[in-house]
């Protein structure tokens, strides 16, 4: 970590380290603490105003912690507190950068494939699918937990690998939201050997400025992986199609539209929780009923596949293993309620070319439904052109044969005046989700089928919360059909 220990108790080189750790309520005996404070945030690209972990290195051995990884500088501001226990602590200029150190040392001692995983969506859902379809191969993939894709979470889930190195791949995604070259970090502590590039969209471009820069920054992904890697990109988006000349190995494409060496052909949406499609590769093709909806998760199914087939897969290992794949939560879920409607709890995050794909599933699956219910949250991080992006995308939900939209905080306004505007006069703004939640708990019928969908920091999920609180479930498995 290119630390500092001169007072360090020699016994603790004969200490067995159970597991790292940066939130000191998480601390269990063996573990070493890594004691955050604002500047190494500041220094690495995180946004806000953060709690200075120093304070808590006293009680965190006090919990059994074997080691402290404590910024110099910190030390000497709290020596007094500190000074008693300077034969535990480890000293280091930035804390972060320590972390990420020692996380890219037990990356080298394991050495074996990595694939990463970016684009501005759908990276946590690509991730999953990518290491299931990986794990059909007969291979133990270690992944990253829930969405953790950034400068802390991607070091601490590299960093599982000091405690079981049986794992044959890691399929980790990588995050950016600043201009401050996060994923090219990231690129060095674990240099891709395939590195898969979904698409490029105007999200984070608050703090980017431009599309271009947003692409910058993605293509970083490819710029960083090993001599001989493998560039996994979608054909279908010019901006990421773009980025094959800067392979340092090969490039795979996948899509839709365009020709790639991975396509979806003869999509016929089957009903909700199932998409069929013929996957098709240079090596043959196969027919997949596909348990996810939406253009944007078939994209995500090519990009997993993309990268089973430049692992060596065939087509008909990777369409069982598709076939296969569980609905993550809150992406897709079908939720059938015994009052007689459905609901489609797509709430895990959201942007424009989502939510229209999310509406378009539900007005294809929605054939005899007394009503066609859309609850949509702000979409955030959308830039100086996110009022107008959010009145366009208003206007396509209202010529989309939807009957009522819900809009949620914020910008969920110009959802509803937009869609007002192309003639959907059942548009209504909620301030947040709680009373979007109450709305339409008390509005929802018989019949109707509804797509919750929206930001994270949105919290649409209340919404689906307000529901299960209200009614009951078909069945126990209604969640996962």
């Amino acid at each position: 970590m290119g630390g500092n220990s001169p007072g360090i108790d020699p016994a603790l080189m004969e200490r067995d380290v159970v597991s790292f750790v940066i939130d000191s309520r998480d601390v269990k005996a063996g573990d070493v603490f890594f004691a955050l404070s604002q500047p190494e945030y500041r220094n690495n690209g995180f946004n806000g105003d953060f709690d200075d972990a120093t304070v808590y290195v006293r009680s965190s051995l006090e919990k059994g912690a074997v080691a402290a990884v404590v910024r110099q500088d910190r030390f000497e501001e709290y020596q007094t507190e500190l000074a008693s226990i300077e034969d535990k602590l480890i000293f280091v200029d930035d804390v972060i950068v320590a972390l990420q150190a020692l996380a890219h040392a037990v990356y080298l001692e394991w050495n074996r494939p990595v694939v990463a995983i970016t684009g501005s969506a759908g990276k946590t859902t690509a991730k999953e699918l990518t290491a299931h379809v990986l794990e059909a191969s007969g291979r133990k993939v270690l992944k990253n937990i829930k969405n953790y894709n950034n400068g802390l979470g991607h070091p601490l889930t590299v960093l599982n690998l000091a405690k079981d190195a049986s794992f044959d791949i890691a399929v980790l995604e990588m995050g950016m939201s600043t201009p401050q070259h996060e994923i090219e970090r990231l690129c060095r502590i674990t240099p891709p050997d395939i590195s898969v590039v979904l698409n490029v969209l105007p999200v984070h471009i608050e703090h980017l400025g431009t599309i271009e820069r947003i692409q910058q920054a993605k293509a970083e992904i490819v710029e960083g992986m090993k001599i001989g890697g493998i560039a996994v990109l979608n054909a279908d988006d010019h901006r990421v199609a773009e980025m094959s000349a800067l392979s340092r190995g090969s490039a795979v494409t996948f899509g839709i539209d365009n020709q790639a060496d991975v396509m979806a052909r003869e999509i016929n949406f089957e009903g909700f929780g199932t998409t069929a499609f013929a996957l098709i590769t240079k090596d043959g093709e196969e027919r997949v009923s596909f348990p996810l909806n939406g253009r944007h998760n078939i994209m995500n199914s090519l990009a997993a596949a993309a990268v089973g087939y430049s692992l060596g897969m065939s087509v008909e290992q990777i369409g069982r293993a598709l076939a296969s794949v569980e609905s993550p939560p809150q992406r897709g879920e079908i939720l059938r309620f015994a009052a007689g409607f459905t609901v489609i709890n797509d709430s895990y995050n959201s942007n424009p070319d989502a939510l229209l794909s999310m509406v378009q599933t539900l007005v294809d699956g929605s054939e005899g439904a007394k009503r066609r219910v859309v609850v949509a949250g702000e979409m955030l991080e959308l830039g100086d052109d996110a009022p107008r992006l959010h009145i366009e995308t208003g206007e396509k939900i209202a010529a989309s044969d939807v009957d009522i939209l819900i809009g949620v905080r914020g910008l969920g306004r110009q959802l509803v005046d937009g869609a007002k505007e192309a003639g959907l006069t059942n548009a209504i703004f909620a301030e947040d989700s709680d009373a979007a939640g109450r709305l339409l708990a008390d509005e929802i019928k018989q019949g109707d089928v509804v797509l919750v969908k929206g930001s994270r920091g949105v919290r649409t999920e209340k919404v689906i919360e307000q529901l299960l609180d209200k009614f009951e479930l078909e069945d126990k498995k209604s969640a996962a059909n």
